[in-house]
């Protein structure tokens, strides 16, 4: 990765971006891994004042409801449930509680690095029903369908999925197509185009008039995408989606991973935090999957969902607001005792700005 972050490179490509932001800009990342490596690079120093970055609803952690949370801790309280999850949805607080503090009170909550992870754990005990918390984008939503048609070949009937997997594109147009904050360009998220692709992305382009460009992860990269972002807009062209991520990203993605994921799962509405209900922004298994549902196969009865006063992730997520507009931020909600969940993952916003950025 050393030719990644040649430092003189860095400054090269900094004036140049220098040179074509003629203008002020509004820039967009979808990734949570593009927000804490901008953060971590110190790439903003590097920018002009003319180049605004927003954080957009590219942690999957983050945009998870309270409502689903709720959910897994419902089937966690199971007397006959294992609920099985990916560390960082731990201490993501729900409407009362977060798992981490269910399974202190005694629920069997376990955390796992992979989905082939709850498939063993499943196998290990097969007289509990062991449910996998399926939280993620097209990243990773093939890998839990690839276990799905595992388990069915194993003939697991204990194994079921909690999913609340989202789709990225659908999220990108509902903050355009709102108006609230004005983006002049997206960064788009490298590790979903790996599996869909860039195309995904042109009706964005299109139907908005909004310049794309897929980005790597590196501080080169991401500093190589704003200069192809700012080329765009002020060369006056029609917009058009641009591969910066080309050592990993190609126009129709991976289509062995569509594959599956197309043959287990369907295009449903989904839920996220701070942009609320959008259409064909989920997945749901197809009614042939049904008995993995976790949902269909566990009768449970969460309590009331609530939103925790003072906290405003949801503006966080949509570029409203920065996270030193928050009133709770370094001083109520920190990564040790986090309130919403920006402060909790990894990829949050919050916890990014924490950890590197001015408190």
């Amino acid at each position: 990765m050393e030719e990644f972050r040649d430092r003189a490179a860095a400054l090269g490509i900094a004036e140049r971006i220098r040179g074509e932001a003629v203008s002020s800009v509004n820039l967009m990342e979808v990734c949570g891994t593009h927000t804490v490596a901008i953060f971590r690079h110190g790439v903003r120093d590097l920018l002009p004042p003319e180049v605004r970055m927003l954080s957009g609803p590219g942690c999957p952690v983050c945009v998870t409801t309270n409502a689903d949370i709720d959910r897994a801790i419902a089937l966690a309280e199971q007397p006959e449930v294992t609920l099985v999850t990916f560390g960082d949805m731990m201490k993501v607080p729900g409407s009362y509680q977060s798992l981490s503090q269910a399974k202190a009170r005694g629920c069997d909550v376990r955390v796992v690095y992979s989905a082939r992870d709850a498939l063993r754990v499943a196998r290990a005990n097969p007289k509990r029903g062991v449910v996998f918390f399926g939280v993620g984008f097209e990243t990773t939503s093939p890998t839990i369908a690839a276990c799905v048609l595992e388990a069915e070949s194993l003939g697991l009937d204990n194994f079921s999925v909690l999913s609340v997997h989202k789709l990225i594109p659908p999220a990108m147009e509902a903050l355009v197509s709102s108006g609230e904050v004005r983006i002049d360009g997206f960064m788009c998220p490298g590790h979903v185009s790996v599996i869909i692709g860039s195309r995904p992305y042109e009706f964005l382009a299109e139907r908005y008039g909004v310049p794309c460009v897929v980005t790597g992860f590196e501080p080169l990269d991401i500093l190589q995408g704003i200069e192809m972002l700012l080329r765009q807009i002020s060369g006056g062209g029609q917009a058009r989606v641009e591969i910066q991520y080309s050592r990993s990203v190609r126009p129709e993605g991976n289509p062995r991973a569509l594959e599956i994921l197309e043959r287990v799962f369907e295009v449903d509405g989904a839920d996220w935090r701070g942009l609320g209900h959008i259409p064909d922004s989920g997945l749901k298994l197809k009614p042939e999957y049904a008995r993995f549902d976790a949902m269909a196969v566990h009768n449970i009865s969460p309590p009331p969902t609530r939103e925790h006063a003072g906290c405003i992730c949801g503006d966080i997520l949509r570029g409203a607001k920065t996270p030193p507009e928050c009133p709770l931020y370094g001083k109520v909600c920190t990564p040790e005792n986090p309130v919403g969940p920006c402060m909790v993952s990894s990829e949050g916003t919050c916890a990014g700005w924490y950890q590197y950025g001015s408190r």
